[in-house]
């Protein structure tokens, strides 16, 4: 059976409340050819998103009106079908050093803002391959 080209393609959701923000990385992740990207800007609709959606990685602002992402996390975490999900957060609270040298937030991984397009592929790469090699 062969796979469509889109079936082949990581499956991304970005949530982050700057529109900008989640656009130009939408763009650019799609552009390699590899990723299918669903940005949401509303904190409060990303777990329903994550249910729909069934992303292979989940890029995650923390600093969000209303709802934090460490609060979006743990009710993706919560979820049995959602639960292996890798989560990264994208944050300006840490530093691209901080970052770099593995620093996790709230457990989760951490990449920092502003964000460098080659540095979250890898870090997205890497956390697909830890999360899918058990």
């Amino acid at each position: 059976m062969l796979v469509s080209a889109i079936e082949a393609k990581r499956r991304i959701l970005i949530v982050d409340d700057d529109q900008n923000s989640t656009h130009l990385v939408k763009v650019l992740l799609e552009k390699t050819g590899s990723y299918l990207v669903l940005e949401q800007n509303d904190a409060t609709r990303a777990y329903q998103d994550a249910r729909s959606f069934r992303p292979d990685v989940i890029l995650l602002d923390i600093e969000m009106p209303g709802k934090d992402g460490g609060d979006v996390a743990a009710q993706i975490e919560a979820d049995a079908e959602l639960q292996r999900t890798p989560i990264l957060f994208l944050t300006a609270l840490v530093t691209k050093a901080e970052a770099e040298a593995g620093l996790r937030v709230q457990g989760r991984p951490a990449v920092a803002k502003p964000i460098a397009i080659p540095e979250l592929i890898n870090r997205i790469e890497a956390n697909l391959a830890e999360a899918y090699s058990d």
